[in-house]
């Protein structure tokens, strides 16, 4: 007589009968951690939102309107999530017979909708915050783009390329890292660095400076706000893929 074996739960299925179904239950890696996915991006802007409240309650607002740059704390926690993503849920996944191409195409849909689902909930909280003149204190801290646009589907699209972009650098910094570990991850911030800082030592020296900032001006809004930070989030995008595809665990 030999004894029955219990077979652990599996977090994913066998077989999936279409791609999509596959897709999706590789996503589910992420969202099984659903209370970071939504509870502390939800803290940390309640938490970040009472203390600026309070502190402009107390100072006054004397007609003025006091902008706040404290929902970038909310951009902090998506590099943190995806950055925790390569680094730690890649090499769980491919432990689950996981491909590479599978994660990538399951973190980058995941992003996606998160990067749409954040976008729609600060507009929201801009709108509501317009209406009630600041939250009663002339607080400007989820319709900072107010100051650069009137429009609402520019400033929702803004939002949305902005945290697309956010995501896809923390993406590209896990997958870096996934690779090369800490001395690539430095060589890559230290490479970043030089190739920046000779890009500002060549527009200076070549006084480039005024154009760059009539570019700025002079574009169209939506070039500068939804159309460079989309071509770079897709650059940045590609770019983890060339990493993460030949990355090891």
């Amino acid at each position: 007589m030999t004894a029955a074996t219990v077979s652990p739960p599996r977090l994913l299925p066998r077989r999936s009968p279409t791609g999509i179904a596959r897709l999706a239950a590789v996503c589910r890696l992420h969202a099984v951690s659903w209370p970071l996915l939504l509870v502390a991006p939800a803290a940390i802007l309640a938490v970040t939102f009472a203390i600026n409240l309070t502190v402009f309650a107390l100072v006054g607002s004397e007609g003025e309107t006091h902008g706040t740059g404290a929902v970038l704390a909310l951009y902090g926690f998506v590099v943190a999530f995806y950055t925790q993503a390569m680094t730690q849920t890649y090499p769980f996944a491919l432990g689950l017979s996981v491909t590479r191409r599978q994660f990538f195409a399951a973190t980058t849909v995941v992003a996606v909708v998160q990067s749409i689902a954040f976008a729609a909930a600060l507009q929201a909280l801009s709108v509501i915050e317009a209406a009630t003149d600041g939250w009663g204190v002339r607080m400007r801290m989820f319709g900072v783009l107010r100051y650069v646009t009137d429009s609402p589907v520019l400033q929702s699209i803004t939002l949305f390329a902005s945290m697309l972009l956010t995501t896809a650098i923390a993406m590209l910094l896990g997958a870096v890292y996934q690779r090369w570990r800490t001395p690539g991850f430095l060589i890559a911030g230290i490479g970043t660095i030089a190739v920046l800082g000779l890009a500002a030592v060549v527009v200076t020296w070549a006084q480039w400076w005024p154009a760059v900032g009539s570019w700025f001006v002079d574009a169209p809004r939506w070039l500068v706000f939804v159309g460079v930070p989309l071509a770079a989030a897709v650059a940045a995008i590609a770019t983890t893929w060339s990493v993460i595809r030949r990355a090891t665990t």
